[in-house]
């Protein structure tokens, strides 16, 4: 009887832990439906910035500090755009790996030399790599408790200063871009130095490029007014498109962990049924054994 207790016992801790992943799927997918009206509301504006700059970077004459090109490439910033909990599939680590599949590949000079600085941005990334002995120079723990703008332009305006003052000669944002709710794609973008070819891409109408425009009160005062805005926006879309791939993860996680709590349940109801029935079985056999000795006395 002992064994059918614990058994039963697990059965119910098992409905318990059903019942909380089921919950957090649903609160995971109302989160991932405010993440992704944030997320498409804000790409028709990235994509007309990305418009105007392309046309501004590509006029002749115009110059920008953002536009520079250093000659040697000697020190580097790297943004890691993590999460701030659990709970929620592979999207951390396998961010996390192909960030140091990156370092290995591209940038591991500077990270010998003690020349690659990092930003973690959420709890995970901070863990993750302050523990592994990266250069993390800033963190950002709770960072999506609060998710606005104004954090996103803060760093990035930090990150740009550092640049244009020859601080550093990269600056990279590594994040997991949104695809479907069970999949993302992990992306390692260089923002700074600004890449005039990075515009020649699809989602940019090439007829309005060739277009002839006249600048008011000049090409170089709007570069200057924009370009900052174009870069802070690239962490912005960054923390919007994690935000809600990390929410799409969460659901697809929690959903794997209740349906496999089910099928856990199921097996356990079977051993279950087959001690008590042994069990039944064992009494019955003592019962009618007790009641022939009985008749034999």
């Amino acid at each position: 009887m002992a064994n059918l207790r614990d058994i039963r016992n697990r059965i119910n801790t098992i409905k318990n832990t059903q019942q909380i992943t089921k919950a957090m799927k649903m609160v995971a997918a109302a989160k991932l439906r405010k993440a992704q009206q944030r997320m498409t509301a804000t790409r028709p504006y990235a994509k007309k910035l990305k418009e105007v700059v392309s046309k501004l970077v590509n006029i002749d004459q115009v110059s920008n500090i953002l536009l520079r090109q250093p000659e040697v490439m000697s020190r580097a910033l790297l943004i890691v755009v993590g999460s701030d909990r659990g709970l929620c599939g592979g999207f951390n680590n396998n961010l996390f790996r192909v960030v140091e599949n990156t370092i290995e590949d591209k940038y591991s000079e500077f990270h010998k030399n003690g020349n690659l600085d990092l930003i973690a941005i959420g709890r995970k990334a901070e863990a993750y790599f302050k523990k592994r002995k990266y250069n993390v120079i800033e963190s950002y723990p709770g960072f999506f408790d609060d998710l606005n703008y104004n954090k996103c332009s803060e760093i990035m305006e930090w990150a740009s200063e550092g640049f244009a003052a020859g601080s550093y000669d990269k600056i990279i944002i590594a994040f997991n871009e949104f695809k479907t709710v069970i999949s993302q794609n992990r992306l390692v973008d260089e923002v700074l130095p600004i890449q005039t070819d990075s515009f020649d891409e699809s989602d940019i109408d090439s007829s309005k490029l060739e277009m002839d425009y006249i600048f008011e009160p000049d090409a170089d005062t709007i570069l200057n007014d924009i370009l900052p805005v174009y870069v802070n926006m690239q962490l912005w879309r960054a923390a919007l498109e994690s935000n809600a791939s990390e929410q799409g993860a969460r659901m697809a996680a929690m959903d794997n962990a209740t349906e496999n709590a089910k099928e856990l349940e199921q097996e356990l109801r079977l051993k279950y049924n087959q001690a008590r029935q042994s069990a039944i079985t064992t009494e019955i056999s003592e019962i009618v054994s007790g009641a022939a000795a009985l008749e034999e006395n």
